[in-house]
């Protein structure tokens, strides 16, 4: 098989992102990228994945800057489905990297990987009860991400700077305030984040910064050796 590894993301906005950290570590041409909104026109992604009244929503963000509302149900059964057919391909490792928590997702032979289940105990881990502060790309994902670190040993800090910004001034505005509330680590949890912000930040607050998607690409490189 040319690819070893099936990386399947909710949008096409992921792939400028993600692949300077997956490359950091993986040849590329062992790598394939799967976009579950890849091809669709806005009209098809509306009658196939807009949420009813009430309903649990996943967002994402498109290549054009466009963020989008999904029924995380809707979403779930999808990916799912692209998960047992990458699986048919030959696929054994499958990284998801998808907002949102989708407890209903499995795999009947590879390892698929998922971010949301996965980091919060590796931070935890590594930080080893450390005040974490909490970096997002925007205001309505810090009740998700809330929920989602909830298992650290101290409630983290949470703050909001878009990755997408052409200043840092936002960036460095979020950092100072989770080092002034206390944080002693600084985690950036969007696929937006670079390695620049990451070592920008760590110079700058003279703490460690973690990128929660290069501690997954790594952990993806470890699986493919």
């Amino acid at each position: 098989m040319k690819h070893s590894l099936a990386v399947l993301t909710l949008g096409s906005a992921s792939r400028s992102d993600l692949f300077p950290l997956l490359t950091e570590h993986l040849p590329e041409e062992k790598i394939v990228h799967i976009g579950l909104l890849d091809g669709l026109t806005g009209d098809e992604i509306a009658q196939r994945y807009t949420p009813q009244a009430d309903e649990k929503v996943v967002m994402t963000r498109l290549e054009d800057g466009t963020h989008l509302v999904l029924s995380a149900a809707k979403v779930e059964e999808a990916l799912q489905k692209h998960i047992l057919a990458l699986e048919g391909q030959g696929y054994e490792t499958i990284l998801m990297l998808c907002s949102g928590e989708y407890k209903n997702l499995f795999s009947d032979s590879a390892i698929l990987l998922e971010p949301y289940r996965i980091l919060p105990p590796l931070v935890e881990a590594i930080t080893g009860g450390h005040q974490v502060g909490i970096v997002v790309a925007r205001e309505e994902y810090i009740a998700e991400q809330a929920y989602k670190w909830q298992r650290l040993a101290q409630k983290p800090h949470f703050a909001v700077a878009s990755p997408w910004q052409t200043s840092d001034d936002e960036l460095i505005d979020a950092a100072l305030l989770l080092q002034e509330q206390g944080a002693d680590v600084v985690v950036l949890d969007c696929l937006g984040y670079h390695q620049r912000h990451r070592d920008f930040l760590q110079k700058l607050l003279g703490i460690p910064v973690l990128l929660s998607n290069v501690l997954i690409a790594r952990l993806a490189a470890e699986l493919l050796v």
